[in-house]
């Protein structure tokens, strides 16, 4: 689900329905293309070529966007997770796909706050609390292994007050274990890339064959009347 407006970035928007379009594209061209195959249209031939080329261009640009822009998407996606961590409330219902999205992120990749758990500072919950409970999903104790979304309390809080270097919470920061999730999955997210490549050239190749091969019915030779 796209996250709320006052959470999103234009540019994320704009990506998230690029991706939606690519998406009802893909349907669309498999269709034209099964139709053109089985009946031998070169119209609807022509037209699943023609798909899978703006589609193959269209990742290929989205690619370079992203890395170019990626300072600045660095910079918008820290400014949306600072104002999710400020504003999180695990008792409020607005915006839960976004704050279950962010414990998952953190639960998964054993990360806290954007930058490290010293981003959690800014929540108004925990300042409240004078600091005495931490996010579930940044626990790094078995005994929160079951909790991976809202407040947990410290288990003795220092004079009725705690800093956040008393949670046991992991150290890492989410763009940091993001960016090294990144790294070391690299090979495998560009040879899928590479495969989703090779594939979309195969079937421009094959539909493009397909469609020189068929040939037109030569009406001059039909008997007249």
């Amino acid at each position: 689900l796209l996250a709320p407006t006052e959470m999103s970035s234009p540019s994320l928007k704009t990506g998230a329905y690029i991706l939606i379009g690519v998406g009802a594209l893909t349907m669309l061209m498999g269709f034209l293309g099964c139709l053109g195959a089985v009946n031998e249209i070169r119209c609807l031939l022509g037209l699943y070529f023609t798909c899978l080329m703006v589609i193959l261009i269209t990742q290929v640009a989205a690619g370079l966007v992203t890395y170019f822009q990626k300072e600045k998407l660095k910079e918008e996606l820290s400014r949306i997770v600072g104002s999710l961590i400020k504003n999180y409330d695990p008792l409020n219902d607005d915006e839960r796909n976004l704050k279950d999205a962010w414990d998952y992120v953190q639960t998964q990749i054993a990360c806290c706050g954007w930058t490290g758990a010293k981003d959690w500072e800014s929540n108004e919950i925990l300042a409240n609390q004078s600091m005495t409970a931490y996010p579930c999903s940044c626990s790094n104790s078995s005994k929160d292994s079951q909790v991976d979304k809202g407040f947990c309390k410290l288990d003795v809080p220092v004079n009725g007050t705690a800093t956040y270097a008393d949670w046991p919470v992991h150290e890492q920061g989410c763009m940091d274990g993001v960016e090294k999730w990144l790294k070391d999955n690299l090979g495998v997210i560009l040879g899928v890339c590479t495969g989703v490549a090779v594939i979309e050239l195969l079937g421009m190749i094959l539909s493009i064959s397909l469609c020189k091969n068929i040939h037109s019915e030569d009406y001059t030779k039909v008997p007249k009347s």
